[in-house]
């Protein structure tokens, strides 16, 4: 009798652990996925508007670096680089850069070695574009561009400019591209942290990255980092 009893107890066991692995797999897919689903937006804090520093300081220690610290920039100082860079400074929707007509033509993509982000300015976040690390687009053949942890790519759509072939939609966009790249140098001069500016990428591997429209065109490009 208790032989007969003893094993269905064991069955019942076998059957109980199997369970207790069968959930946990399952908990373990539903946080991958809820990772996963986190990684597609990148909230970012809010601007540091107490940070020191001043612009005549800024100025004197602007230069141009190539080479970099592996070390990731922390999420604060992301958050700040890409606002600087063109985010929106007033109640209307204007940006920190200024654009022809307040046209707003250009967008800016934030690589990483996780995948190609676009910055929204509205809800001061990244979005994710394309998984992967695609630094080495940005990078084309001058390879200490990968050295940097984050590289930022102005791309600017002509269309918002209208007539996309005009000799003067091109000036006016690669201006608003240049007054985005300078608020990139100058931020990172009086934050401390190493950039150059680039005209050098390899463009066709960009716009498959970036998912870029004929009419959109990147401009400029700067790798960012720590000073190593």
């Amino acid at each position: 009798m208790p032989r007969s009893v003893h094993i269905p107890m064991r069955l019942m066991l076998n059957h109980l652990k199997m369970k207790r692995i069968s959930l946990l797999l399952t908990l373990g897919v539903i946080m991958a996925a809820g990772i996963n689903a986190q990684e597609q937006k990148i909230g970012l804090p809010s601007p540091d508007m107490e940070r020191q520093g001043n612009v005549m300081k800024a100025l004197q220690d602007r230069k141009s670096t190539r080479e970099f610290s592996s070390g990731l920039l922390s999420r604060q100082d992301l958050g700040d680089l890409v606002w600087a860079a063109c985010g929106i400074n007033r109640p209307d929707g204007r940006r920190t850069a200024g654009s022809a007509l307040n046209k707003q033509d250009c967008e800016l993509y934030v690589i990483m070695e996780d995948g190609a982000y676009l910055y929204d300015a509205k809800e001061h976040s990244l979005v994710l574009v394309k998984e992967g690390d695609w630094r080495g687009a940005v990078a084309g053949k001058q390879k200490f561009v990968l050295e940097a942890p984050v590289s930022l790519v102005i791309v600017s759509d002509y269309s918002k400019m209208g007539d996309v072939s005009s000799s003067h939609t091109k000036t006016m966009c690669a201006v608003d591209a240049g007054i985005i790249s300078q608020n990139i140098s100058i931020f990172c001069a009086s934050a401390g942290m190493a950039t150059v500016a680039r005209a050098s990428m390899d463009e066709d591997a960009l716009r498959k990255a970036l998912e870029l429209s004929p009419a959109q065109h990147p401009l400029i490009n700067h790798p960012v980092g720590y000073f190593r």
